[in-house]
């Protein structure tokens, strides 16, 4: 009775929404390791392992919200740059030990186009649909979008400065490892603002007390998601390949769509919702604050850590198309902020440039078996 009752009360704090996605990772997690144990088709199984990676970053998202709640609203902020791209992380570490240099640049640039042009998209566009002409334009949303276009052309510059007749030809490596010590100073230039009082990108929006997790409940599912995703990003890599060849997908397709949609977009949901509910400034926030988090602290850590993973050695030096892409979005973002509003067309635009993008790669070279 005792153990039903301690149930139940964890069933009610977590809340429905929480407690479904919970679900889904968990069923998903153990299907993907069912049809692994029985040698099922590969692209069963990358696929159920991909529903099961969308779902173990929403829960570590939520668990990592919980636990800010906790710590104050300004470490909010910092524990979602810590904590909330895990799943991402894994998938790019095993991908780089398995010598999938291609789908690991191509997953961190589509990252930061997921958001920026993606999900902000969407947010435009269901916010506009809904709210009509939506007013934003606050001192913290504006900065974000400065910070993330002084970042994307930060990552511009090693694939110019290495470029045939350029001064750094050849050494791709050192100049990546430099670039990437420069973007980790930044971003921990960032902590003590945001610690201090800057506000964080959940700072306007803070739940209810009563909804607020118990503070070993919240670490609880956060330890169990991470370590679920790390497990997870294990499998979905190892079906990777033999998924791409089956669907003929090339590697820059997998990586800027699959990998970077299933890592990372599904956790910004939230930001579509704030739009909808007429708080554009909130959902700006929270989209920018996930692409600025890839750029200036995933990217610049998977640079620095790749020489020690097993594989080859991520470096910053991009194919043109990507760069463009990704410095188009930083212009955008700028754009749109400093604009002051939104439609619901400019939100179909977004949309259909990332559309666009992903078009760009899909005839590109399949994998082979």
């Amino acid at each position: 009775m005792h153990i039903e009752t301690q149930h139940t009360g964890i069933v009610q704090r977590l809340g429905r929404r929480a407690l479904v996605t919970v679900a889904v990772a968990l069923v998903a997690s153990v299907l993907t390791a069912v049809l692994r144990a029985v040698q099922a088709n590969d692209v069963a199984v990358f696929g159920l392992a991909a529903v099961a990676l969308a779902a173990l970053a929403s829960v570590v998202g939520e668990g990592t919200d919980q636990l800010g709640q906790r710590l104050g609203p300004g470490a909010t902020g910092v524990l979602q740059s810590a904590l909330g791209n895990l799943p991402e992380l894994f998938i790019s570490v095993f991908a780089l030990r398995a010598g999938l240099v291609t789908v690991v640049q191509t997953a961190l640039v589509g990252s930061i186009l997921g958001n920026s042009l993606l999900v902000l998209g969407l947010a435009f566009l269901f916010g506009g649909l809904k709210n009509g002409v939506q007013k934003f334009g606050t001192t913290q949303t504006r900065m974000m979008s400065v910070m993330l276009l002084l970042s994307v052309a930060a990552l511009t510059i090693p694939t110019l400065a290495t470029a045939p007749g350029a001064p750094d030809v050849g050494h791709a490596g050192e100049l990546s490892v430099a670039v990437a010590i420069v973007l980790l100073v930044s971003f921990a230039a960032s902590i003590p603002f945001s610690l201090a009082g800057g506000p964080g990108a959940h700072a306007e929006e803070a739940p209810p007390v009563e909804s607020v997790w118990p503070l070993p409940l919240a670490l609880m599912v956060l330890a169990a998601a991470g370590a679920g995703a790390a497990l997870v990003s294990d499998w979905f890599v190892e079906a990777l390949k033999p998924a791409m060849a089956a669907l003929g997908m090339s590697e820059a397709f997998a990586g800027l769509v699959i990998v970077a949609i299933a890592g990372n977009a599904v956790e910004n949901v939230v930001g579509i919702q704030m739009a909808v509910r007429d708080k554009p400034d909130l959902a700006i926030s929270l989209i920018l604050n996930s692409s600025l988090q890839i750029a200036l602290a995933m990217i610049p850590v998977l640079v620095l850590v790749s020489p020690f993973v097993g594989g080859p050695m991520l470096t910053l030096v991009l194919p043109p198309l990507l760069i463009g892409a990704v410095a188009l979005a930083g212009i955008l973002g700028v754009v749109i902020v400093y604009d002051g509003e939104s439609t619901w067309l400019e939100g179909l635009a977004l949309v259909g440039l990332y559309a666009i993008v992903a078009a760009s790669v899909w005839w590109g070279p399949p994998v082979h078996p």
